[in-house]
């Protein structure tokens, strides 16, 4: 039961462009809620909504990936 290496590479840059996203995100909305006067709140946390839904997407891909490198074949 070998692994694919690339595959499991590919898996780790999902994975590593998650990592920044979970922080982000998450900051962004605190800050729309925080900062409710300011005309741009419904922007900023549209947009720390979108970041959060990324870091979500870019960690199922990065799992499903490592699942299929280290268990296909």
């Amino acid at each position: 039961m070998a692994t694919n290496k690339e595959l499991l590479s590919k898996a780790i840059k999902y994975l590593s462009g998650a990592l920044p996203l979970l922080f982000i995100g998450p900051s962004l909305i605190h800050n729309a809620f925080i900062n409710k006067q300011n005309s741009w709140h419904y922007l900023v946390l549209a947009i720390g909504i979108c970041v959060c839904g990324a870091a979500i997407y870019l960690m199922i891909l990065g799992l499903k990936t490592m699942m299929r490198s280290l268990f296909n074949d």
